[in-house]
């Protein structure tokens, strides 16, 4: 990113993140593998890996459990409102926990992406 670019705002860097973007530029191409972040962003060089070895990654593991459990819990709270009165609590209960146990893995990398920019909107703000 050139020094005459402005910064792209809190929420323009989290959306851009929970689209697989990068939030500095909006850059694609971020993963090697759908567990496996590049080096650096391809457009902007933007630091990905930054010190796994340091526990860097335990802010992206708490936005996995908060975005897993927000997405069993809307779609819980959706399945209750589409069959009341009739609420059909079996399927509710196992697909809850189907969703509960996939749900991390699929939002793996929207997670490490939206940590990443909360940690340059962290960098910013001080």
């Amino acid at each position: 990113m050139a020094r005459n670019e402005e910064r792209p705002g809190a929420a323009k860097m989290i959306g851009r993140a929970l689209v697989l973007r990068c939030p500095r530029c909006g850059g694609r191409g971020l993963f090697l593998s759908w567990f496996k972040l590049r080096e650096r962003c391809p457009n902007c060089s933007l630091p990905l890996q930054r010190g796994e070895q340091h526990d860097y990654w335990l802010g992206g593991m708490m936005f996995n459990i908060v975005l897993s459990e927000g997405l069993a819990v809307a779609t819980v709270a959706l399945a209750i409102w589409v069959s009341y009165p009739d609420i059909a609590w079996s399927a509710i209960w196992f697909g809850a926990t189907a969703l509960m146990v996939v749900a991390p893995f699929l939002l793996f990398p929207v997670s490490r992406l939206v940590w990443v920019a909360f940690d340059l909107l962290f960098l910013v703000v001080c």
